[in-house]
């Protein structure tokens, strides 16, 4: 009887194994490197909405709109591109606010022809300055939206669609599929179409509520790994404790190899510089990077600069080495502890970011609108700074140990490579190399002299 409860038990110990092994195997499948989760803007999103707004004949009409509730990512000049499938054999017969890039073949139409005819329809917005009778609220902005804390009244976009050979009930509209958004390259995800509760809209002179026939929602999340194959930013260190000055880590967003990647970087006194800038790549916006040891488009530089009895001072200053982009609306997140005693920033705006409750710790910084919003391209010009000053903590304040300095930093919501912690600017009393000053052996010199001449 006991080698069958021997062996009744190893075949339950093998099959518990075996259920383990597989649920394993199926939370590896459940999730990539590409699930776009953002610990410090856990629910950022751009969220596409669809608002049936009436019936025609065969389809109807809808107004398309688009939030960025992204805290501090956004889409910056040549902006979004927002594309889809049909479900049907649909087309569009007119837009208002935007186009789309390609007609498509329309043949079969005679006398009216639709604005689009094709099963994949890409949709780009339209350029500030369209005339009024092609506009509708919020669009005609160049695809570019800010984000939700920048500035939320310019994190929405919208246009208008009419849709044909369509369902004209709710019952028989079959909603898109395949949704795709390039803000401008890759890098957002968009789930599926859902029903949700239709939208209500307040009439102008808010008395009266309407409501759309229907509508759903899309969701578009972001991840940093789809955007890019290499970071795109990188962080230096500086203090005035210490004569180091931490540079970024060596090929931090790539290799300088012009023999097997000739063209990939210029050095700034090239006298052909201006003809690379504007070579083939400059159509498609391919960086083209000042040639550096870490071959980064943009460099964040930490200099914590003075000490206070009751603060300390930093300065912060961001450098473009990208010879063909301008930064429009750019920003910087910034994780410091001590950003819940910070006293005074100079030429930026900030604020607050509280990813988890009763944590101060993270930061918002960007540009003063017409001052220094704008990053320009690689040159004497391509930089902005500012300083912060911060009130120690006398519980948490030291300089020792790299306290000063950064935990993590994002610049236009990627995550810039930091320098390696043992790297960090040491105080000089705790550095791990000792370091020999010449005016101790000088002091020693002069005590003993005044020793001897009083003994003497």
């Amino acid at each position: 009887m006991e080698p069958r409860c021997l062996s009744a038990t190893g075949s339950i110990v093998k099959l518990s194994s075996f259920a383990i092994l597989l649920v394993f195997l199926l939370s590896c499948f459940s999730f990539t490197s590409t699930e776009a989760y953002d610990a410090l803007d856990p629910t950022g999103n751009i969220t596409i909405k669809w608002d049936v707004i009436s019936w025609t004949p065969d389809g109807y009409v809808a107004v398309v709109t688009m939030f960025n509730f992204q805290q501090y990512r956004h889409i910056q000049t040549p902006g979004w591109t927002l594309g889809w499938t049909w479900a049907k054999k649909e087309v569009i017969w007119s837009m208002v606010g935007a186009q789309t890039t390609e007609q498509g073949d329309c043949s079969r139409y005679k006398g009216n022809v639709p604005h689009c005819c094709k099963k994949d329809p890409t949709v780009v917005d339209l350029l500030p300055g369209t005339p009024y009778n092609q506009q509708i609220a919020n669009c005609c902005k160049g695809g570019v939206m800010n984000s939700w804390i920048q500035d939320p009244a310019n994190a929405v976009s919208s246009f208008q669609v009419s849709v044909g050979a369509a369902g004209t009930t709710n019952k028989t509209v079959r909603l898109p599929k395949n949704f795709t958004l390039k803000a401008p390259g890759p890098g957002y995800s968009c789930g599926i179409a859902k029903i949700v509760k239709p939208t209500r809209f307040l009439t102008a002179d808010k008395r009266r509520w309407t409501q759309a026939m229907m509508t759903w929602n899309v969701t578009c999340t972001y991840s940093q790994f789809l955007a890019q194959k290499t970071p795109t930013c990188c962080v230096s260190l500086s203090s005035f404790y210490n004569e180091t000055i931490v540079s970024c880590p060596t090929c931090a967003c790539g290799c300088q190899n012009n023999a097997t990647d000739p063209g990939s970087c210029v050095e700034p006194n090239n006298p052909y510089l201006a003809s690379a800038v504007s070579g083939p790549g400059k159509s498609t916006n391919a960086p083209l990077v000042q040639c550096t040891s870490h071959m980064c488009p943009v460099r964040v530089h930490w200099h914590v600069k003075l000490n206070y009895k009751e603060y300390w001072r930093v300065k912060v200053t961001i450098t473009n080495f990208n010879y063909r982009m301008n930064y429009t609306l750019w920003n910087l997140v910034v994780q410091h502890p001590n950003f819940d005693n910070l006293t005074k920033i100079f030429s930026f705006n900030y604020k607050s970011l509280t990813p988890y409750a009763g944590l101060n710790d993270t930061a918002m910084l960007w540009g003063v609108k017409f001052y220094n919003d704008l990053l320009t391209q690689a040159g004497p010009l391509g930089n902005v700074q500012s300083e912060l000053l911060f009130r120690k903590d006398t519980s948490t304040f030291t300089f020792e140990k790299g306290w000063a300095f950064p935990r993590r930093i994002y610049f236009n919501g990627d995550n810039c490579v930091m320098p390696p912690p043992d790297a960090y600017p040491w105080l000089p009393n705790s550095s791990p190399k000792q370091i020999i000053s010449i005016l101790h052996p000088a002091i020693t010199i002069f005590v003993s002299l005044l020793f001897l001449l009083a003994y003497a």
